[in-house]
């Protein structure tokens, strides 16, 4: 797995998956829009059927295993949202699944991975810690890892996004988009620069433990501390031995934003009283960033929301301006 992702690849994805995933809407945001001066399309992938874009790349991933590897089962490191979308693909297809996660994950989201019956093992305060059950898993029950980010088939699933994206608002000047361990971003700014190599694509994440931003700073994978967030879907590493979506983000994203807590929590304010959408924090950081004035659009604007998977009782303190969520973070 050393080799870049292509927008044949992508496409080629997107035949896999039909069926199997849902064309989220592009709708226009006004309010957005008389902000900033330009067009802002609110790409709604939090729409999608597990909450968030991560089922493109699982569906994409389970599509392409043999049914020798079908027989044995897959395994997964997560923050929530990945392995809720390999559950139900497994699902789909009548096969074990196995997710690792570590305490920081919220309950809200274990449940729903568990209600699609995958195996659910905690282990440690970090998704690095998880990782290493997984590599056991695979070791000695020879099950098939299928990781977040850092795998062909994932990134091209996800990049079918960028390819929507690209066919719904075709004008498009900058994309803005959650980067986490850089498997959407990749596949997103892959199809995008595949299709319009002009349109901005910029990566955004918090200021807490950004592992993707901390890593092209330095110019090489390296380890961050995992901290509490409110963006708590883009936590993790990226992996020290990071094989493509390290080089990829290097490559083909022209910006990576870092946002506060209440930065982010604002753009999930935004969502819900101007937009009448619901989104965790990762779903809002762009809103959060046009918000902040840390992004500005020259053009066109496309935000990626992704996900919806946020409990309840937190979305309501964070909407209600509750200051002890994020002096809690901060």
């Amino acid at each position: 797995m050393t080799r870049a992702i292509a927008l044949a690849d992508i496409r080629t994805a997107r035949e896999r998956i039909a069926g199997k995933v849902e064309r989220t809407p592009a709708v226009r945001s006004q309010n957005l829009s008389d902000r900033v001066g330009h067009p802002v399309h609110l790409k709604l992938e939090h729409h999608q059927t597990t909450g968030a874009f991560k089922l493109r790349g699982a569906s994409n991933a389970i599509a392409a295993l043999s049914p020798e590897q079908r027989s044995r089962g897959v395994v997964a490191a997560s923050t929530g949202n990945h392995g809720r979308a390999l559950a139900h693909a497994a699902k789909l297809e009548g096969m074990r699944a196995v997710i690792c996660m570590s305490r920081l994950v919220p309950e809200n989201k274990l449940d729903a991975i568990r209600r699609l019956g995958a195996e659910i093992r905690i282990v440690g305060n970090s998704q690095d810690d998880a990782q290493q059950e997984v590599d056991r898993l695979v070791a000695e029950e020879r099950l098939v890892m299928l990781p977040p980010f850092d795998h062909p088939d994932i990134i091209a699933g996800q990049g079918t996004l960028g390819l929507e994206i690209m066919e719904q608002v075709p004008e498009a000047a900058s994309v803005l988009v959650p980067l986490s361990g850089g498997g959407l971003a990749a596949g997103v700014a892959a199809a995008v620069k595949g299709v319009s190599p002009s349109t901005r694509v910029i990566g955004i994440s918090m200021a807490r433990g950004a592992a993707m931003k901390a890593s092209l700073d330095a110019g090489r994978p390296v380890q961050v501390e995992e901290l509490p967030t409110l963006a708590d879907s883009l936590g993790g590493g990226i992996g020290l031995d990071n094989q493509l979506t390290f080089g990829m983000c290097r490559g083909l994203l022209d910006d990576v934003i870092l946002l506060s807590e209440d930065e982010i929590a604002a753009g999930i304010r935004h969502a819900y009283a101007e937009e009448r959408e619901i989104v965790e924090g990762a779903g809002a950081v762009g809103i959060g960033a046009l918000l902040s004035g840390k992004a500005k659009a020259n053009g066109p604007t496309v935000l990626i929301l992704s996900g919806r998977n946020i409990d309840m009782g937190l979305h309501r303190r964070i909407v209600c301006g509750d200051p002890a969520l994020t002096e809690r973070v901060a």
